[in-house]
């Protein structure tokens, strides 16, 4: 793996709650809990998943294109250098915000829930 590369890896994976795990190709997944914030290939291409105002913004700014394989949701962006690094670290983190968001919000359900049960009971 390249260093800008790596540079994100080791970033990403200080992140309280993200996990790393090889995916698909040859890339390393970045994932917290069940959702995957993006992953990188060894081409360095960085694959992220974002809103589709985001990706609206990021394929007009001319770095990131749809991505490769036409996955719905996601971009490629090509890290060719360290200003890269940043924009990818910022994507991953906004992806990162969303998905402890989330996680956090199924637990205050599942607490809930529970606690209507024990309610009931």
């Amino acid at each position: 793996m390249d260093s800008n590369a790596l540079t994100i890896e080791q970033e990403v994976s200080l992140w309280p709650g993200v996990a790393t795990a090889p995916g698909r190709f040859g890339a390393v997944a970045f994932r917290y809990g069940k959702r995957e914030i993006g992953h990188l290939h060894r081409d360095r291409i960085a694959d992220l998943p974002v809103t589709p105002e985001m990706r609206e913004d990021l394929l007009a700014k001319g770095r990131a294109r749809a991505h490769r394989a036409g996955v719905k949701g996601y971009i490629s962006y090509p890290i060719q250098g360290p200003e890269d690094v940043s924009v990818v670290i910022e994507i991953l983190g906004r992806n990162y915000d969303r998905a402890k968001t989330a996680a956090e919000s199924v637990a205050r359900s599942r607490a809930a829930s529970q606690r209507d049960t024990e309610d009931e009971a």
